[in-house]
């Protein structure tokens, strides 16, 4: 079973890069030449939430990064030479952090059950708890409160975005950069915008403004 399973995902290459020559015989000969994508996708790492098509990207539109609960932390060199490359090498005027609804990763915030390496990333999540735990705790529906949590943690990674040296290094230099807040829905394929759009270091508290 798993080598008939490993077989077909070649078989579904070759028959989509049949199907791509059908449409476009250059298709791939124009890829190779580069890319400029106008987008840096931060999102979860479930397989449920694909970023190019939920919003119907072609190959070279969307520079991609993705992860448990879709977070954006200072300290992640990962994500940190992603955002790097996509401002400053790939010029990308928007970057959107897309969480969805029912997330497993947010979810485990809400339990103190340990779950192994992964339970330093998910505390992280449990900051973003701490934050707003009087306008969770005041929700007596879980459902509820589990979707609120999960739009608050995605508004939450957008500022930290925003307070990164690479985006306020990118505002300082008149560089165009739009960051966004959006939460997908799995069961209906809606994506909702959380109103989170932050295009300058000034919708920033104080503290967070470099002076460069």
């Amino acid at each position: 079973m798993e080598k008939k399973f490993y077989k077909q995902l070649i078989e579904n290459n070759k028959e989509w890069v049949a199907s791509k020559l059908a449409q476009d015989p250059q298709f791939f000969a124009k890829l190779a030449e580069g890319q400029e994508p106008p987008l840096l996708w931060i999102g979860c790492a479930d397989s449920r939430v694909p970023a190019n098509e939920i919003i119907g990207a072609q190959p070279g539109e969307v520079f991609v990064h993705r992860n448990i609960a879709n977070m954006v932390l200072h300290t992640d060199m990962n994500m940190l030479s992603v955002l790097d490359y996509a401002v400053n090498a790939l010029k990308v005027k928007h970057v959107i952090v897309c969480g969805h609804y029912g997330c497993g990763g947010v979810k485990a915030a809400l339990s103190n059950q340990s779950i192994g390496i992964i339970d330093n990333w998910i505390r992280h999540i449990k900051d973003v708890y701490r934050f707003h735990k009087d306008e969770l705790d005041a929700i007596a529906d879980e459902k509820v409160k589990f979707d609120t949590f999960v739009e608050l943690n995605v508004k939450e990674q957008v500022l930290d975005l925003a307070k990164t040296s690479i985006v306020q290094a990118c505002w300082k230099q008149g560089q165009e950069l739009y960051l966004h807040g959006w939460v997908y829905g799995i069961d209906s394929g809606i994506v909702n915008d959380l109103g989170v759009n932050i295009s300058s270091n000034e919708e920033l508290e104080d503290v967070y403004q470099l002076k460069f």
